[in-house]
């Protein structure tokens, strides 16, 4: 479980995040949603430790994030922000190692590479597992890094805004891909997400902000409402029952 206990973040006397008080279950794919400035990404950030919270506690699987020693928060929780990507000259397999580095310190054993394997396999990278960052295509580059990740092998992982600058075709891909990772790897997946539909399709459960609180917590049946969804985003959202599920549909 990921626990948020009256968790804050100050800018200014106008700018701020929470209080958040908020229970994560282990297990499936929890989506954060909300409209820009919300305070998804924050929130993220705050729970993977790579921004720290001005009050509150943040805990995940019983380690308190503030005062876990970083190697041993990093074999529980990995996080992958979006503006973080570097497009060098490293091949694939290089950048998926350096997810066993909490492990390997940079020495790469037997079973290092094993896992690097399997996490390759899994986003469907092994032909391209010799090519360079930068020749690759932005849904490749996508799914490498999101192997880099998974090679962590942490069982809780967070992904800011992964369907960024992809096109439809890429961004199901990856949805899918994250589905598999939590029903087959038991990972549990925190994920920012700014379309409300791929939310509603492959989450198990949503978080809805706004200015900087959590406003709706529950099911996608119980989050994906044109009442709850028009409050949200401050704009008329109708809500239709498609061939495969609830659709939002904006006006």
């Amino acid at each position: 479980m990921i626990s948020l206990t009256a968790v804050e973040k100050r800018y200014s006397t106008d700018v701020s995040i929470g209080p958040i008080d908020l229970d994560l279950p282990a297990g499936g794919i929890t989506a954060l949603i909300g409209p820009n400035g919300a305070g998804k990404s924050t929130l993220l950030t705050m729970i993977g430790r790579l921004l720290e919270a001005d009050a509150g506690t943040i805990s995940i699987a019983g380690h308190d994030v503030a005062s876990t020693r970083s190697r041993d928060l990093a074999k529980v929780v990995a996080i992958l922000r979006q503006e973080n990507h570097f497009v060098t000259r490293l091949t694939v397999r290089q950048l998926v190692g350096f997810g066993r580095y909490p492990y390997s310190r940079g020495r790469l054993t037997e079973g290092d590479e094993e896992i690097i394997d399997r996490s390759i396999d899994f986003l469907g990278l092994e032909g391209l597992e010799g090519r360079y960052l930068d020749e690759l295509s932005g849904g490749q580059r996508q799914r490498a890094y999101v192997a880099m990740v998974l090679a962590q092998d942490t069982d809780y992982v967070l992904l800011d805004e992964p369907l960024n600058n992809l096109d439809i075709q890429h961004a199901v891909q990856m949805m899918r891909h994250l589905h598999r990772a939590a029903t087959e790897l038991g990972r549990t997946i925190v994920v920012v997400l700014h379309d409300i539909n791929f939310a509603g399709h492959y989450a198990d459960r949503v978080v809805a902000m706004k200015n900087g609180q959590v406003v709706a917590f529950g099911t996608p049946d119980e989050i994906v409402r044109g009442d709850v969804l028009s409050e949200i985003f401050d704009t008329p959202v109708e809500v239709v029952d498609g061939p495969r599920g609830r659709l939002a549909v904006y006006y």
